[in-house]
């Protein structure tokens, strides 16, 4: 196993005398260190885990309760347990499609052990639970870090690896990458990185508490997981003006959690640690517990998903201390410096816009995706029945009118819209994509919530007129009929999401949902034009809350130096969420400049493979992605696979490479199973026309 770094010593000499008085050895010996619980960890509460009845992957659902389309039950005043289970149910289902055609329970799945071989069990883990609080002191922070260890595990040859959450979810939010870690028998290390999908309710004044269960906001205190930090007054003047309204933590934590994304990785890393100790370490004489598991001895691969990838990322950038011994990741949100200095050529032909920041183009995607999704050259692709056809077109016209197009009729404008996301550097395999996108409002989403958290805008700024509520069938904020006590379980931390919408305050006459808003400026329900610019607008802006923004953007952009460690990274070249030419990309491309001839990072580019696994499965609502695409999940495994090999035998890693797969074709929405022949593996040896290359700071990107 490659070491960077020396054993560290963190020795009580007190604790070390007794514990050589008591064995005999000499005063020469190898000195004793003390585990001792880092000063930023909390109280901490620790579960166990039949294996049956309960456990830490499936949360006792097993492998058959995964992929049921009805979740688990849970009661009127929801329990802890209940939560849980209701947390990894959602959790898992929203990142890896469950459906048996789709590769689930063949390919991957709680079934499929660490060696890719399908069993016919349920796959239920057993290991201890551990969970406590990251703070700062202020018991403002309050970021959730877990760790799971299972009962495979091995004190004699550790490992640990990272499941940082995806996107804005909970602590649970990355258990499909943790599930490769538990059957390695590897301890994984969890956080929610300051994000999470429990609302501060400000009517009700109500909080979430770590477990997910919900109290008052003034009886929670410092345990709340998060409570917007508004004075009384303020919280009654909010509620008069705005009623039934809820603040998110990643959107109105006013922390910018994402520059801490990194951090917030290496102290889980550091916290399994410690609990592994804990639970192996021996007993000294003055009762504490020998730290015999240390980043010199323990195998540590930083991985997960999209945000949580982009936290590996950071995570490795950030390790000084020799936590880190390899990263492997999937369609990794990274933030570029504002000049990267490097060229993409895909097909022999430059990429002319790449690099840019995740507000930045989901920004210009807010503004484009809805009219682009009435272009003839996306017709028939899935989600495009949802789009409300007569407010893209008004998004078309007042584009049009505002000059932001220059397209006469509705059909031309559309294509134009199309043409511009092409040229902000989509590919063209996301074309098939604006449409569902732009139907579940994914753009709004994102860029309200990032642009709030970037800004570090309180939830009383309204920052562009956008707040957070629920609303009626025609769009009026109105009360939440149900849903806030199992939030923290069913959410996705960025509205909307379960029951919670998106509104546009400023809709002429009163406040309305988002989608059916008015622009002030147009009095057209054309998806809140008005709204969408003033988002764009921070980016180049003067006023206070631009340049606050443009400072905490400048706070998460990344460095691309990973110190020599081996990486991975794969992407699906169709992402329209993470477009590559912003993210893996060039992220790799700077890789090879900063670090020269010590990069070991390799880049594997899967072709006919998206952000969202979990869409193939909904057949029935999203016909056609079953058709289109293959699982990115199952490459993630691969590329850990492979991780593994390199930092237990040596293995050599996969050159970077496209990798071509084959779409399941057939019916949309009855695709056939997936066989071995549409998803190839990584190769170690990649044909000359699919070899990725670097020349200088050029990327050579195969068609």
């Amino acid at each position: 196993m490659n070491r960077h770094h020396p054993r560290a010593r963190l020795t009580s000499a007190t604790a070390t005398a007794a514990a050589l008085a008591l064995t005999g050895c000499a005063l020469d010996s190898d000195p004793i260190e003390v585990n001792v619980k880092p000063a930023y960890v909390g109280a901490v509460t620790t579960t166990r885990y039949d294996g049956t009845s309960d456990d830490l992957l499936t949360a006792g659902l097993g492998r058959t309760g995964l992929a049921l389309a009805t979740a688990p039950a849970v009661s009127a005043t929801p329990t802890a347990t209940e939560i849980r289970r209701l947390a990894i149910y959602s959790s898992y289902r929203a990142i890896v499609d469950t459906s048996a055609s789709g590769g689930y329970g063949v390919f991957y799945g709680p079934n499929v052990d660490a060696n890719g071989v399908a069993g016919s069990g349920e796959g239920r883990i057993a290991g201890l639970e551990a969970i406590a609080y990251s703070d700062d002191g202020s018991g403002a922070r309050n970021v959730t870090l877990m760790v799971q260890v299972p009962a495979t595990f091995n004190p004699a040859a550790p490992c640990i690896v990272t499941a940082t959450s995806s996107g804005s979810r909970g602590v649970y939010g990355a258990i499909s990458t943790g599930e490769w870690g538990l059957k390695r028998g590897c301890a994984v290390a969890y956080t929610d990185k300051g994000t999470g999908s429990a609302p501060h309710d400000l009517a009700g004044d109500t909080v979430a508490l770590i477990d997910g269960t919900r109290a008052a906001a003034a009886t929670a205190g410092s345990s709340a997981h998060f409570r917007a930090a508004l004075p009384a007054a303020d919280l009654a003047a909010l509620n008069a003006a705005t009623p039934n309204r809820f603040a998110f933590k990643h959107a109105h934590s006013q922390r910018n959690p994402e520059k801490d994304w990194g951090t917030f990785t290496l102290q889980a890393v550091e916290f399994a640690l410690w609990v592994l100790n804990q639970e192996y370490g021996a007993r000294l004489p003055d009762g504490a517990r020998e730290r015999a598991m240390t980043p010199a001895n323990t195998l540590v691969i930083a991985s997960s998903v999209s945000n949580g990838g982009g936290a590996a990322l950071a995570a490795a950038e950030l390790d000084r201390g020799g936590l880190i011994d390899g990263v492997a990741v999937a369609e990794p949100a990274v933030e570029l410096p504002a000049n990267p200095g490097v060229t993409i050529r895909r097909g022999g032909t430059a990429v002319t816009t790449v690099g840019k920041t995740l507000f930045d183009f989901t920004s210009y995607a807010n503004l484009y995706q809805s009219c682009a999704s009435q272009s003839a050259q996306v017709a028939g692709t899935p989600g495009g029945a949802f789009v409300v056809a007569a407010f893209a077109a008004n998004r078309c016209a007042s584009l049009k009118a505002k000059g932001l197009l220059v397209a006469e009729t509705l059909a031309e404008q559309a294509d134009e819209a199309l043409q511009k996301l092409r040229d902000y550097g989509w590919e063209a395999e996301s074309n098939p994509l604006h449409a569902s996108h732009a139907a579940f409002e994914v753009a709004p989403a994102v860029t309200v919530t990032f642009a709030n958290a970037l800004a570090r805008a309180s939830v009383k700024d309204h920052l562009c007129g956008y707040s957070y509520g629920a609303t009626t069938a025609a769009g009026v904020p109105t009360a939440l009929a149900a849903g806030l006590s199992t939030m923290a379980a069913t959410g996705n931390g960025v509205p909307p999401s379960a029951g919670v919408q998106l509104i546009n305050n400023q809709s002429p006459g009163a406040a309305l949902r988002d989608l059916f808003s008015f622009s002030p400026s147009t009095l057209k329900q054309d998806f809140n034009l008005d709204g969408a610019l003033c988002l764009r607008n921070l980016l180049t802006g003067s006023d206070a809350t631009a340049k606050a923004l443009q400072t905490g953007l400048d706070e998460t952009r990344r460095s691309a130096n990973l110190g020599g460690r081996p990486a991975i990274i794969v992407h699906g070249r169709s992402d329209a969420l993470l477009p590559v030419n912003h993210t893996s990309r060039p992220y790799t491309a700077l890789n090879k400049v900063v670090e020269g001839a010590a990069s070991k990072l390799s880049y594997v580019e899967v072709t006919n493979a998206q952000h969202f696994d979990g869409f193939i499965g909904l057949q029935a609502v999203l016909p056609g992605y079953d058709s289109r695409y293959v699982p990115l999940h199952l490459y993630l495994n691969r590329a850990l696979d492979a991780m593994w090999a390199h930092l237990k035998n040596g293995t050599a890693l996969p050159p970077s490479q496209v990798v071509r797969t084959l779409p399941r074709g057939g019916t949309p929405g009855a695709a056939p199973a997936l066989t071995s022949g549409n998803v190839p593996p990584i190769a170690g040896q990649p044909a000359a026309a699919d070899a990725i290359t670097f020349s200088g700071s050029t990327m050579n990107v195969p068609d």
